[in-house]
């Protein structure tokens, strides 16, 4: 062969080569960089600290949905409730956050967000959040609390919103203080304050480290109807809190619900797609929740309970209706525990003892008779 041939040939075999690298590399998808693989799939959840039990739902919550590829959940602890709205709606990353039902309504009548029903949209009301008063030793009665210095927390938090509401509802005026649950706690162990207030799931950690020796103990809180009609009302037990209440007796407060919420990302794409895959984890998982090792409050959880006077998250709304028969009707083994716990819970509110697992049983099986069809 001529070296002018060999030459031609070689040009050839160069371009025939470089076609087929520009076919893989466009047939190809492109590879990602090590920041973009880093947070694909990432959802940011902000919560309100470590003094709460919002910290330890998000890790529940992450163990669920982390697969190690795709999705990740990152939690992020907030300021206080007021300041996670401001950020939900305004800072870039902050997708969704647990907040207390009360601190949305407060900011819906303050009309705080120009557009809040708007901005917002929840995904799934959450368990209770269980209001607790705190007081030094010779505070026997939340009477005993007037013009006395409480702390409530920073100021625009979930708990001194609603205790500002309870307090009103109380017509009870206390000296209000807003130190950190931390600093408080130190505060009335030394005799500074009277008593701190605090609207955490229970038990609450920051009341762990809390021994007899303190001598501080938790308030029951007196119904009126109109307390009753804004929350629902509860009952503290030993069981909760066996160093601050006593086996024979129980404390009487409020609860407020949490909730989660999701920001409107309709107009972000890929942040949207990040929550919807986000929700699509939670709820088809969600009954891993319920098992032994994740917080019991989880047991309070229904998905398909509904919040009035806010919207439902889309692709939380597509989820339930596509898995409607799932997420109603939960499995036998379930229903007999949730009715377990539903007696139990209505004898602590009743200051009544608890039942044994032989009548429980008992009522158990008349409530299957009851709500199967044909005669009873």
């Amino acid at each position: 062969m001529s070296r002018l041939a060999i030459t031609v040939a070689t040009a050839a075999v160069l371009l025939l080569a470089g076609f087929a690298a520009t076919l893989v590399a466009r047939a190809a998808p492109p590879a990602l960089s090590w920041e973009a693989a880093a947070s694909r799939g990432v959802v940011e959840l902000e919560v309100t600290g470590t003094a709460g039990i919002s910290l330890r739902i998000a890790e529940d919550l992450a163990n669920i949905i982390d697969d190690g590829a795709t999705r990740r959940l990152v939690p992020v602890i907030g300021k206080s409730s007021l300041q996670n709205i401001t950020d939900l709606k305004l800072l870039r990353g902050v997708d969704i956050a647990i907040l207390q039902t009360d601190v949305l309504d407060y900011a819906k009548e303050k009309q705080l967000f120009p557009g809040l029903e708007s901005s917002f949209s929840y995904i799934a009301k959450l368990y209770n959040e269980e209001f607790h008063l705190l007081a030094r030793p010779d505070i026997k009665t939340i009477a005993n609390l007037a013009n006395q210095k409480v702390n409530v927390d920073a100021q625009g938090s979930g708990t001194a919103i609603t205790a500002n509401r309870v307090f009103d509802l109380l017509r009870l005026k206390v000296q209000q203080t807003n130190d950190s649950q931390e600093v408080a706690l130190e505060k009335l162990r030394k005799g500074e304050i009277a008593a701190l207030a605090f609207a955490a799931g229970k038990p609450a950690p920051l009341f762990a480290t809390l021994a007899k020796d303190d001598g501080l103990h938790l308030l029951s809180i007196p119904a009126n109807p109109a307390l009753t009609a804004a929350y629902q009302t509860v009952r503290l037990t030993s069981a909760d809190y066996p160093v601050l209440i006593s086996a024979d007796q129980g404390v009487d407060t409020v609860a407020v619900g949490a909730v989660l919420v999701a920001a409107d990302l309709r107009l972000i794409p890929e942040r949207y797609r990040n929550v919807s895959n986000f929700v699509d984890a939670f709820f088809t998982g969600f009954s891993s929740l319920l098992t032994p090792g994740h917080h019991k409050k989880w047991q309070e959880v229904s998905l398909t309970a509904e919040l009035p006077g806010w919207r439902r998250y889309a692709p939380a709304d597509q989820w339930l209706q596509r898995n409607a028969p799932v997420a109603a009707a939960p499995s036998a083994g379930d229903m007999e525990t949730m009715f377990s716990r539903f007696l139990d819970q209505r004898r602590e509110a009743a200051g009544g003892q608890p039942m044994s697992q032989k009548e429980k049983d008992d009522l158990f099986q008349q409530f299957q008779r009851w709500r199967s069809p044909g005669p009873r």
